[in-house]
């Protein structure tokens, strides 16, 4: 029955960590949707944990579920906001969304130790300053 689905390859969407602020105690990061399109997308859900090991031990965190009914072409979504604590963790964000009547879906999975200063880059619509998965 999958077989029969149509392979729609998801393009021109992209989720990212931005560094919101920092201050000599903290830095305060989001994950956010960005829509590249020159279309919007609809009944966008996006699912969001993180899992791996930490100090020998196993880790899961909570599965959220965000829903958004529309994300306009060449715009962003704010997501949620992510803890430093857990980019030692795989960060995985499961997307669907509707394109007319296609459904669409991608996991982005930001791998451990991944959103370091050294992956930096502008990231386009936010103009900040952040790690992307296209």
């Amino acid at each position: 029955m999958i077989k029969d689905l149509p392979e729609n390859n998801v393009q021109d969407i992209a989720v990212a960590v931005a560094l919101e602020s920092e201050n000599v105690e903290s830095k305060t990061w989001y994950v956010y949707l960005i829509n590249l399109k020159k279309e919007p997308i609809e009944n966008v859900m996006v699912t969001s944990k993180g899992y791996g090991e930490k100090d020998g031990v196993q880790v899961k965190t909570s599965t959220l579920r965000h829903m958004f009914p529309v994300v306009p072409d060449q715009s962003f979504k704010l997501i949620e906001p992510i803890d430093e604590q857990t980019f030692g963790l795989s960060n995985e964000y499961w997307l669907s969304y509707y394109i007319g009547t296609n459904i669409y879906d991608k996991k982005f999975i930001f791998l451990p130790e991944s959103i370091v200063e050294m992956n930096f880059i502008k990231l386009p619509v936010l103009n900040k300053p952040g790690v992307m998965i296209l």
